[in-house]
């Protein structure tokens, strides 16, 4: 009799085994799962002026801001595109400009205006000087009043602008990808 109390202790240890490794199946399991939910992110490729990577913004003040996300950048000031896309792969916000025309489109409501920068401002919560940005990202230093970028390392991928006036001040950050 005392033979069959082991034997009886490990088929009452089996269901508790099985229901441990049946969960950690699902913990391992579900990561996946909704990863393969996100959208990966459209290329840009084949286009000249086009950027990818992340982007941060910090604004200080009273009620300080912070957005980051990863973009997709392309064309000019006259006519391009820029894509925010969350960490998870989704569409935050797309913006596209054309002959003084914008559209923004996010999940909730697509936007037309005639201000490429208005609509920026909208999305980020800030101005932020496009003309420059584009030329930044050219490696070229361009003056906008309250503006100054430090293109210094730009060749690592890196770039960082800092307002200080009109207050509250704000530093820009890209990290690009190509």
């Amino acid at each position: 009799m005392a033979g069959c109390f082991p034997v009886r202790s490990r088929l009452l240890r089996f269901p508790l085994f099985l229901a441990r490794f049946v969960r950690l199946l699902v913990w391992c399991a579900f990561p996946l799962w909704l990863l393969g939910c996100a959208q990966p992110p459209q290329q840009v490729a084949g286009r000249q002026d086009a950027w990818s990577g992340r982007i941060s913004l910090q604004v200080d003040g009273q009620a300080s801001q912070s957005f980051s996300a990863a973009f997709e950048l392309y064309g000019d000031v006259r006519k391009g595109g820029l894509v925010l896309i969350s960490p998870l792969g989704n569409r935050l916000a797309q913006l596209e400009w054309q002959d003084g025309h914008a559209q923004l489109a996010t999940a909730q409501e697509t936007r037309t205006s005639h201000s490429l920068d208005a609509l920026l401002e909208d999305v980020t919560g800030t101005p932020i000087p496009v003309a420059a940005l584009f030329q930044w990202l050219k490696g070229v230093h361009s003056t906008t009043p309250g503006w100054r970028a430090d293109l210094s390392n730009l060749e690592q991928g890196r770039l960082v602008a800092h307002r200080d006036e009109p207050a509250p001040q704000a530093t820009l950050r890209l990290a690009l990808t190509r």
